[in-house]
């Protein structure tokens, strides 16, 4: 099993980035490759090794807390690590851990990929096993309230698309002060109609200005 991976980050693509480690370049899919930067600079990415007939893959991650939840969720029946990985691309680790135990299948099922009977089963798999997480840590602490939009507090200026679109880049390690300056200068272009996604890349390219 690979654990983690330390070196530079030389390729970002949609779907992964290149880390080169001592002149050996890994191919390490993520829930955003635009979060890391290309740089000279060595970045630790941890990691989860995937072995099957037909492919050997590395799913990569920012921290213990997503790489805890993305092996998780492979304990789910239904849940391949595309489908883990795209859940971790739509919301925190303990924001998807308080859906769990709150069974807020409300919230579970907005998550990419995920339907009604397989939000009924991560519910179902895993409520219970969420508070002993090898490594030192649990969610047991993701204790606050979620509403059905998967949200504590109140709500966010920008509608519902922005409130999505923020969630997924605070999953990314964004912070809410970071985000919230960058809607202050997206604002004044809104476009009719647009997409999480849409959205998410405009806001990463006005949090890339700075």
């Amino acid at each position: 099993m690979i654990d983690y991976i330390r070196g530079r980050v030389v390729h970002l693509d949609t779907e992964y980035v290149v880390v080169d480690v001592r002149d050996i370049g890994y191919q390490v899919f993520t829930p955003n490759p635009y979060a890391f930067v290309k740089s000279d600079d060595s970045v630790t990415i941890f990691t989860h090794h995937h072995v099957r007939e037909d492919a050997n893959l590395l799913f990569g991650f920012s921290n213990r807390e997503e790489q805890a939840m993305f092996r998780k969720l492979l304990d789910v029946s239904g849940i391949g690590p595309r489908v883990a990985l795209g859940i971790l691309a739509g919301g925190k680790p303990e924001t998807i851990a308080a859906a769990i135990q709150q069974e807020n299948l409300t919230f579970l099922t907005k998550l990419p990929g995920i339907g009604k009977k397989t939000a009924q089963r991560m519910v179902l798999d895993l409520k219970d096993k969420l508070d002993h997480i090898p490594g030192g840590f649990s969610f047991a602490a993701a204790s606050f309230v979620l509403d059905d939009e998967g949200t504590s507090g109140t709500l966010l200026e920008g509608g519902e698309v922005w409130r999505e679109a923020r969630e997924a880049l605070m999953a990314l390690g964004y912070t809410a002060a970071e985000l919230d300056r960058a809607w202050q200068g997206m604002k004044q272009t809104e476009v009719p109609n647009e997409s999480v996604d849409l959205l998410m890349k405009r806001a990463l390219q006005q949090l890339f200005k700075g």
